[in-house]
């Protein structure tokens, strides 16, 4: 069985350059309807201290982490229980830190690649060199409040839409990078994670949290929450984040959930409209709405390698891209 549940993936406290403690950065995810955050307070882990603590009061789920913070670009590490050391990094030797990470089972993640840099932002710019494209387990592909409007995050989607096209299975997630628990007038972003109850159950929430990323089983929206799925013609089902075999008339399940984190976004009554994309470009679109929020089709995916569903409409005044699931990757 599996659930989604809304996660903030970037966020600082007092310990590095934010303005909120740990336990006031888990009641304020609580009142926004996040069931979880992970704290990436640049170069440190010490506000970590009492997370125990704070889970236990609030109920929202801390996942340690770190953001190395480089002149080189900044990268979020998530899931370690030992600092992994940065600094002998130079812009060719990325990997030797990713290897740090990953040995201790933790995840890596490109933070806000395209964000302008020095000296607005001391090595915001991403520029290092990846070699390897499949040890990256994530890019924060929408960064900051009401993220899809900004062009810095357009870049960065299309890198990730590239590396798709290349054959990588990558992740997508949004990021706030959150430094103040002030309330905010602009539209917040949750990457929802599809988490396996069972091993939530056995092994607790961080761990199938990071397990769900690593899937690529995620969903981003600023509003209600986009699923996908798809049928071969043997009836094989498959998800976001899973693997399905390609077909001249595959089924295809897009649907939306207006219950999720419901009271923390407005959406005018309108048609929204879901585009289905792959490296074809834009296969297919169907307009949903509250009364009628899923639909199927047939699609020729034989030519595909991956899909994915965008949610387009009126939001905050603009239209825009809403959210966006992972890809569906075809064999």
């Amino acid at each position: 069985m599996m659930q989604w549940l809304p996660f903030e993936l970037h966020c600082h406290t007092f310990h590095s350059d934010g303005k909120q403690s740990l336990p006031e950065l888990a009641e304020a995810a609580k009142a926004l309807g996040l069931r979880g955050v992970a704290l990436t307070d640049h170069n440190t882990m010490t506000g970590l201290t009492g997370r125990e603590e704070v889970m236990a009061q609030t109920g929202v789920e801390v996942i340690p982490g770190l953001e190395w913070t480089t002149f080189f670009g900044h990268m979020l590490t998530l899931g370690i229980h030992e600092y992994v050391d940065w600094r002998n990094l130079s812009p060719f030797h990325i990997h030797r830190g990713i290897e740090g990470v990953h040995r201790q089972g933790g995840l890596v993640g490109v933070a806000h690649p395209f964000r302008v840099g020095s000296p607005m932002c001391t090595g915001c710019f991403w520029e290092f060199d990846v070699a390897d494209w499949s040890k990256i387990d994530y890019i924060e592909v929408w960064s900051t409040l009401f993220p899809s409007i900004r062009r810095n995050n357009a870049r960065a989607f299309a890198m990730w839409t590239d590396l798709l096209n290349q054959g990588h299975r990558i992740a997508a997630t949004s990021g706030r990078d959150w430094h103040v628990s002030d309330p905010v007038t602009e539209p917040v972003a949750a990457t929802y994670l599809g988490v396996n109850a069972e091993l939530e159950q056995a092994s607790g929430l961080t761990v199938a949290a990071l397990d769900a990323l690593k899937r690529g089983a995620v969903s981003v929206s600023m509003g209600p929450l986009l699923q996908l799925q798809v049928a071969d013609e043997h009836g094989h089902k498959a998800g976001i984040g899973e693997t399905a075999v390609p077909g001249p008339a595959i089924d295809v399940t897009v649907n939306i959930d207006f219950s999720a984190r419901e009271g923390q976004w407005e959406l005018p009554e309108q048609k929204l409209a879901v585009k289905l994309v792959s490296a074809a470009g834009e296969l297919a679109a169907v307009e949903l709405t509250r009364a009628q929020p899923q639909a199927s089709l047939k699609l020729d995916v034989t030519a595909a390698r991956w899909l994915r569903a965008e949610l387009y409409g009126a939001f905050c005044g603009a239209h825009t891209m809403i959210g966006f699931t992972n890809a569906i990757y075809f064999q």
